[in-house]
């Protein structure tokens, strides 16, 4: 199961952004990493560096690596719609993603864990693989061996976001993916355009 292990605060510097979530050494450091500090004469980044940049964060914002955020890009290419939209549609479809967007973990790599450590059920079968594209209508629970992990309970017990493309039932413990959100609604600082352009070149 490849994913990006390395340091990620040094990740968030690079963008500018705590694409991890909240994270104390970016807020004391918002400046690119490198031995020279804020002060370093940077370069000014040419087009091709703006789109690879925003391609890049994308990808470490939801945890892919090439080969599957370029699939995922190609498939985009075949829907109907707006490119750039139903990739990110399709990327908020991801099991691991709607898991974390329910709250039921604090992070999106948690949820990834958590889908791989089979604690995560959706319509009432158990699914363990994280790229899984949940569909409108499906019923994403967590498995009643798992509802009285520590992680599980704390995220539940402190989550605060509410998304109008999904539903959370309380009494349940699952959530339902009423539908795909439109791009107004997905709250990730990504320009998606500039990814369609870098794969079009």
């Amino acid at each position: 199961m490849a994913r990006y292990t390395g340091p990620k605060t040094k990740i968030a510097r690079k963008f500018g952004e705590e694409i991890y979530g909240a994270d104390k050494s970016f807020q004391r450091k918002k400046y690119p990493p490198g031995q020279h500090g804020p002060n370093k004469r940077r370069a000014k980044v040419s087009e091709y560096g703006t789109q690879l940049k925003e391609k890049q964060k994308a990808k470490y914002t939801y945890g892919l690596l090439e080969r599957q955020f370029r699939n995922l890009f190609k498939k985009a290419q075949h829907s109907k719609g707006i490119t750039g939209e139903v990739l990110l549609q399709l990327l908020e479809a991801r099991l691991d993603n709607v898991v974390y967007r329910l709250g039921i973990a604090p992070t999106r790599a948690a949820s990834r864990q958590l889908v791989g450590h089979r604690h995560i059920v959706v319509n009432g079968d158990i699914v363990n693989i994280p790229s899984y594209h949940v569909k409108p209508g499906d019923v994403i629970s967590i498995r009643e061996k798992s509802k009285s992990l520590e992680v599980i309970t704390d995220s539940l017990s402190s989550r605060r976001n509410k998304f109008s493309w999904l539903e959370w039932d309380e009494s349940l413990q699952a959530g339902k993916f009423l539908n795909f959100p439109e791009r107004s609604e997905i709250p990730e600082n990504i320009k998606e355009q500039l990814i369609i352009e870098i794969y079009s070149k």
